[in-house]
């Protein structure tokens, strides 16, 4: 690769990329060119790198399982939350106040009717 980088020095950055493969072609026909892993391609090839940790689990935010309270009072639970205990839209949760927790256990169909 850096071969191929040296033997095009005065191409472009984008065409570098484009000739070294770091590209894709959209839907539309479109080319796009992925100039950050180019980069890092190059400074592996050159025996650098920056991050030695994965970049995908330093992209977006991390889950949260929190649930907040707002002004009227509603209780809001993080879908987080509601994905990982299976939660539907529609069901019915009781809340169970503990020291120094609070649990939320769903109510069963029978338990609903009865109430």
């Amino acid at each position: 690769m850096l071969k191929k980088i040296e033997k095009t020095a005065g191409s472009s950055k984008r065409d570098l990329a484009i000739q070294c493969g770091y590209f894709t072609i959209t839907k539309t026909g479109r080319t796009r060119v992925d100039l950050t892993s180019f980069y890092n391609a190059v400074l592996s090839a050159q025996g650098l790198t920056l991050n030695s940790s994965d970049e995908q689990s330093q992209r977006g935010r991390e889950a949260t399982f929190r649930a907040s309270v707002h002004k009227n009072g509603q209780l809001i639970i993080g879908s987080a939350y509601t994905e990982k205990a299976k939660l539907k839209p529609g069901d019915i949760l009781e809340i169970k106040l503990g020291y120094k927790h609070i649990k939320l256990e769903r109510v069963t169909a029978n338990e609903a009717a009865d109430a």
